[in-house]
């Protein structure tokens, strides 16, 4: 079986979103482009920490290659659900993300999980070389997206709109609170 690689260079559209209640939220990468839609399932944690590697790549760029950055949209960005049908290409277990200096673009990367745990790789891609070659998991899926600095911010917002969307935390212990209410470790059974 050959890998695919999605590649939208760059993407209409390129989305983080959920399926389903909070509780049982799949979350799911989505790219639009060229009469293509490609989504990718990924856990939440993993959208959370891209958001933020993301934003630190941004914070990087403009520190040692002096890229303009763009403020953070005022508007409300592109909260619409994702586009259907949303069929799961395959499920991340590693993302890549890379600045590329010539075109002053983000590179994201999401790989197919292979043996190994979810992760999120930073890559430098100052070079830009496409030496595929050394990569461990080049037999895997991937997904890859090239994003201009303001649509990375964009995807950044709504990232974090889609991650904060779900169950309100306890703000005792942090986890999601049911509408049935939880258990909380913090109480050990007791009350104040």
């Amino acid at each position: 079986m050959t890998h695919q690689v999605h590649a939208f260079e760059p993407p209409e559209r390129f989305v983080a979103g959920t399926v389903g209640p909070p509780g049982e939220r799949t979350f799911f990468l989505q790219a639009r482009g060229g009469g293509r839609l490609v989504s990718v399932a990924l856990e939440k944690v993993q959208v959370s920490l891209l958001a933020e590697k993301l934003e630190e790549l941004l914070s990087e760029a403009q520190r040692r290659f002096g890229v303009e950055l763009p403020e953070a949209p005022v508007a409300v960005g592109d909260n619409d659900p994702l586009d259907n049908p949303v069929d799961e290409e395959f499920r991340v277990g590693t993302l890549g993300l890379a600045f590329d200096v010539d075109s002053a673009t983000v590179v994201i990367e999401a790989i197919a999980a292979g043996e190994g745990e979810a992760e999120v790789e930073l890559g430098d891609d100052d070079e830009a070389d496409e030496d595929d070659d050394e990569e461990p998991d080049e037999d895997l899926d991937r997904l890859r997206v090239r994003l201009t600095p303001e649509a990375t911010r964009e995807f950044i917002e709504r990232a974090r709109r889609v991650v904060n969307a779900g169950r309100p935390p306890c703000p005792l212990c942090g986890q999601p609170l049911d509408p049935a209410g939880h258990l909380c470790p913090r109480h050990n059974g007791y009350h104040r």
